[in-house]
């Protein structure tokens, strides 16, 4: 695979994603259906793409304790998304309906360590290990200042609204294109203290 590829397909696949959830939702509800696995596989597929960043990232930011670090709990988030994910898309299966997808969610979210392990403790990683290696690199002069702002940017538009998911990848896909340019590139270790 072109190390180039993941930096630009993830960002594009997690566009996809957000546009499909869009005109998933245009009915006034959100699954049971094709658009919602059709959706679901593209941002599942974009997660596998990620985790490859991350350890592009780490190798460009020279290795380190706090890349390395990073790119491991960046993984781990990425293994609890896919878990909802995957979740999600079996659920939408096994159901006729939204108002059947509800309470096949309250069922899997009554277990007690689902809620934290597969809704919000670890996919929390996959941001904040994002925010951390790229800010990280900006540390040591491999990205601009303002590549982490643009990271922080994706993360927080869905936040105000879900519907800003597309808006938020292609400001992911213009802070990734530095990285996918640097990514085929030999990488210089220099001597950065942490702050």
């Amino acid at each position: 695979m072109n190390p180039r590829f993941p930096f630009i397909a993830a960002p594009l696949l997690t566009l996809a994603y957000g546009v499909i959830r869009i005109l998933d939702g245009l009915d006034g509800s959100r699954g049971p259906g094709l658009a919602w696995t059709t959706g679901h596989l593209a941002f599942m597929a974009a997660l596998v793409l990620f985790a490859v960043t991350f350890w592009q990232m780490r190798r460009i930011a020279g290795g380190g304790r706090l890349a390395t670090v990073s790119a491991v709990a960046g993984i781990a988030g990425i293994v609890g998304l896919l878990a909802q994910f995957g979740i999600d898309i079996v659920v939408g299966f096994m159901s006729a309906d939204h108002a059947a997808m509800g309470a096949l969610f309250a069922q899997v979210q009554a277990v007690p360590v689902v809620p934290f392990v597969i809704y919000t403790g670890t996919p929390l990683l996959f941001y904040v290990a994002q925010v951390v290696i790229v800010s990280r690199l900006a540390v040591l002069g491999r990205v601009q200042w303002w590549t982490p702002v643009l990271v922080l940017v994706d993360m927080a538009l869905p936040l105000v609204d879900k519907d800003f998911i597309p808006l938020g990848a292609l400001c992911l896909l213009v802070s990734f294109v530095p990285l996918a340019r640097q990514a085929a590139a030999p990488v210089v270790k220099r001597e950065v203290a942490l702050v």
